[in-house]
């Protein structure tokens, strides 16, 4: 049985209201999930609930009436909980609020777990014991350590797409140049090579594309590596028409040559294969490697569009949407991002502000969706009006 109601008034006497029949706290502390455990003054258990039955797998007859050490890792474990009953570290002299410690339960599983309790009194002031609540914090811990590696997974993920990218866009402007110098013979094996490249930059980006599926769901499937060693299966990649191929240089959308266009992103190497790419298809690219360089060329000289990174350190897609709506508002802006979803709400944010003329998920980009979305927006060179005098 609990230590009765009277044992567990406060020390100093004071008048509190009618107290709730025992059998309310009996019930409430019998049926609660978490551990809780009281000991008399000598140390002996003299209650043991249901959460402290199943999460330690000890019977109540193999712990009532034992040492209260029984639960604990060790005889110094139990000691340290006490002392910092007794001192003020922890909460008010006499309790203890959320003090880590370890139990071991009766397979020999070490148990972390946080214990909230407090030393009780008889009526007359006089130390009867002690009851503590003790949370398993393996489950807890569980789920701080998966929403770490989300956010990790979709860090790397980001990460990885920057690079991917310039590989990506290099590789176009490489083989744009190789058709152009090889013979027919010789392009039957260099195609071979590109071909080889290709696959294997569309597996890289179904992984990441995979990494960044399983870090924003709560399912995924496992494999073995090594004998008794499991690893994410992250061979699960998406329908072969979903992987972006390389950029074709020379697509049959139409053309964007003439533009002036605007690159922003705070990777340069993206910044510079995207412009190449555009200045391949005979557009003038000029690069800002920050969003404020961004503000400072566009307000400066005339550029038919923006292209521009969400996520850069000074200032993200959206606050530099809403600074050139502001300052240039004829600019049309495009945004690009290498997560597979909004994970800030900045693209959602910049289209309620109004921000209509398109969004590039997924780096690598893809260019013939580029060209189109810049064709939809920006005028032939020849029906432009006359650039506008910096102001």
């Amino acid at each position: 049985m609990p230590p009765s109601l009277e044992s567990l008034s406060p020390r100093d006497g004071a008048e509190r209201p009618m107290p709730l029949p025992r059998i309310y706290f009996e019930k409430l502390l019998e049926n609660s999930p978490d551990i809780v455990v009281a000991v008399d003054r000598q140390g002996a258990i003299v209650f043991y609930n249901d959460g402290a039955r199943q999460t330690l797998g000890f019977g109540s007859d193999e712990v009532l009436g034992k040492p209260v050490q029984r639960v604990y890792k060790s005889r110094d474990h139990a000691r340290e909980v006490m002392r910092a009953m007794r001192g003020s570290e922890f909460g008010a002299p006499g309790t203890v609020k959320n003090y880590e410690t370890v139990f071991v339960a009766k397979d020999g599983a070490e148990i972390p777990v946080a214990i909230s309790g407090s030393i009780t009194y008889d009526e007359r002031g006089r130390e009867v014991g002690s009851i503590g609540f003790a949370k398993d914090l393996r489950q807890i811990r569980g789920r701080d350590r998966l929403a770490t590696l989300g956010e990790l997974a979709v860090s790397l993920a980001h990460e990885i797409n920057n690079p991917l990218e310039v590989i990506t866009n290099t590789l176009a402007l490489l083989t744009a140049f190789v058709r152009r110098m090889a013979t027919a013979e010789q392009m039957v094996v260099e195609g071979e090579r590109f071909e080889v490249v290709e696959r294997e930059l569309a597996r890289i980006r179904a992984i990441v594309d995979r990494v960044q599926a399983l870090a924003a769901g709560d399912e995924y499937e496992t494999r073995q590596y090594l004998p008794g060693t499991l690893m994410t299966d992250l061979r699960q990649a998406p329908p072969a028409a979903a992987v972006a191929p390389a950029p074709n240089v020379a697509g049959d959308t139409p053309s964007i040559a003439g533009l002036t266009i605007l690159v922003v992103d705070d990777d340069l190497g993206v910044c510079r294969s995207l412009a190449e790419l555009l200045r391949h298809q005979g557009c003038t690219a000029v690069i800002a490697g920050s969003a404020l360089d961004a503000i400072g060329l566009a307000t400066s000289r005339r550029f038919d569009l923006v292209v521009s990174d969400v996520v850069m350190p000074d200032m993200d897609g959206y606050d530099l949407y809403m600074e050139l709506r502001e300052r240039v508002p004829e600019l049309p802006v495009i945004l690009m991002t290498g997560y597979l979803y909004d994970r800030d709400h900045v693209i959602k944010r910049s289209k309620l502000a109004g921000l209509a003329t398109g969004v590039l998920y997924k780096k690598p980009i893809d260019l013939e969706r580029l060209k189109s979305i810049i064709h939809t927006h920006c005028a032939p060179k020849e029906s432009r009006a006359a650039p506008r005098t910096s102001g």
